[in-house]
């Protein structure tokens, strides 16, 4: 199954460079890819549709594996970095940087009007703040308050709330240029990395899995039960907090770069779940490569649905999402 998703991503890989309002056929985007491709194939595919292909790539895998953890080491089904604050948190923190620090400016290219993140390093560093903020709150309530799982996905709620009303109290003191980074920034989009911005996230994403999988039998243990896991030889406290750091890390840099993208890591996990269990040495790399799949059709329904307009990728992902949340939900509250 894992050689399965693995070619799949391979196959939506190709198509989401060879599709668009310029199509290219399969056999020019390989020539391209390999150095042989004419001028305007070079402009489409290696200036504008490799480099937001391969950020789907990265950042549906981060969101994949982040889901996946979090909904391990929260038990919490539900778990996600939408879900529960983070990525909420980190667009604030992402949203402060840019307001007040002059992290992100709009600007006019070729393609049309893009957001360029200047200071990438202020950018991800308040956008990891706010992140460990919403981590510390649901550690907290889930550690000494020990709240049942549904109550933590609506404390999480409340979290986002509060971080979408910061949010908006900083676009009305700020100028229009501002604002209007801001507004295009919270749609989502893969389009505003380059490499620079890509092997950032890419490495970012890179020391995560490694050190997820790593700890694949820590997090086999623990499912369990924590004195289970502590009989097993689990130090699960650190295991606990260092992943949720982690975690969150993770996907502060990623919203910082995209924006907000909404349920790929609560999907990506439960859709692979049947396939190949609950061992996380397979359970990690799979839920990778759904959240990257994942992703990439999103980007491939928004560049296609009304061409040549690129709908919102968030607002994409969010469409396929909150049918699977619902799911989840019913089918929790019949059990």
């Amino acid at each position: 199954f894992l050689m399965f998703l693995f070619l799949f991503t391979i196959v939506v890989f190709l198509l989401a460079i060879a599709l668009g309002s310029s199509s290219v056929p399969l056999d020019r985007v390989l020539r391209t890819l390999f150095g042989y491709g004419e001028k305007k194939d070079n402009i489409i595919i290696l200036s504008i549709r490799l480099p937001r292909a391969v950020t789907a790539i990265a950042a549906g895998f981060g969101l994949g594996i982040v889901g996946c953890v979090m909904q391990s080491v929260l038990r919490n089904p539900l778990a996600s970095a939408s879900t529960i604050g983070v990525s909420q948190g980190a667009a604030f923190g992402a949203a402060f940087a840019i307001i007040a620090l002059g992290g992100g400016m709009m600007s006019a290219g070729s393609t049309g009007a893009q957001l360029n993140v200047n200071n990438p390093i202020v950018t991800t560093l308040c956008a990891f703040f706010f992140a460990m903020v919403s981590t510390i709150f649901v550690l907290c309530l889930s550690r000494f308050r020990e709240i049942n799982a549904s109550t933590l996905v609506l404390a999480g709620v409340a979290l986002s709330s509060l971080f979408s009303a910061g949010t908006t109290l900083l676009e009305y003191f700020a100028d229009d240029v501002r604002v209007a980074a801001v507004v295009y920034w919270t749609f989502g989009d893969l389009g505003s990395t380059f490499w620079k911005e890509i092997l950032i996230m890419g490495t970012v994403v890179i020391f995560a899995a490694i050190y997820f999988q790593l700890n694949s039998w820590n997090y086999n243990a623990m499912q369990g039960g924590e004195e289970t896991a502590k009989g097993l030889g689990v130090k699960t406290q650190s295991t606990i907090l260092c992943s949720m750091v982690v975690g969150s890390f993770t996907a502060a840099v990623i919203v910082s770069y995209i924006g907000i993208i909404s349920f790929v890591g609560l999907i990506a996990p439960h859709l692979v779940r049947k396939f190949v269990g609950s061992d996380y040495r397979y359970l990690l790399p799979a839920a990778g490569l759904a959240g990257a799949d994942l992703l990439l059709l999103s980007d491939l329904l928004s560049r296609l649905m009304i061409s040549p307009i690129v709908l919102p990728i968030g607002a994409i992902t969010s469409i396929l999402g909150a049918p699977v949340f619902l799911w989840i939900i019913l089918k929790r509250g019949r059990h």
